[in-house]
């Protein structure tokens, strides 16, 4: 018997919750942001590639525009709590890192593979109500998921 897929999370879904280890050894629970905060949640393939670091960087970029917002932003990939530490350090990013070695939280919110072999670069934007108002895919872009996250966050 094989398993059921499970339907990725759509527009207008309610993000499911999650809890999640942090680059800090912390632990990240998405119900603490419910009716306090919005989330923009990017998974993205591996630290230190091209695109995933000119990812990252495009969210440090603008992080000031999300924290105006009211507005938390949280990479997602499968490296390590200690690869994202020293990816966060190398690219002084302002923001935590979920590590995800067993693909759960890309499973949980149906991320999809890219070309059917590489973990997919997909962001959300949830709002404070835990509703997701965009979802961004795009493998080979880096810049437009930090335009489409702002987009979708101002024109609420």
């Amino acid at each position: 018997m094989s398993a059921v897929p499970v339907p990725a999370v759509a527009v207008g879904d309610k993000a499911p919750p999650f809890t999640a280890t942090l680059q800090d050894g912390g632990t990240f629970d998405s119900a603490t942001l419910l009716g306090r905060k919005s989330l923009v949640l990017y998974f993205y393939p591996k630290d230190n590639t091209p695109v995933c670091t000119q990812q990252a960087c495009a969210f440090r970029d603008a992080y000031a525009e999300f924290v105006k917002a009211d507005v938390d932003v949280i990479g997602v990939s499968s490296d390590t709590p200690e690869s994202h530490r020293r990816f966060a350090a190398k690219h002084r990013l302002p923001f935590p890192i979920i590590s995800d070695p067993d693909n759960a939280l890309r499973k949980l919110f149906g991320v999809p593979r890219a070309l059917w072999i590489f973990p997919g670069r997909v962001t959300y934007v949830i709002d404070k109500e835990g509703v997701v108002r965009l979802v961004y895919n795009a493998t080979l872009a880096a810049e437009p998921h930090v335009r489409k996250a702002l987009d979708a966050i101002t024109s609420r």
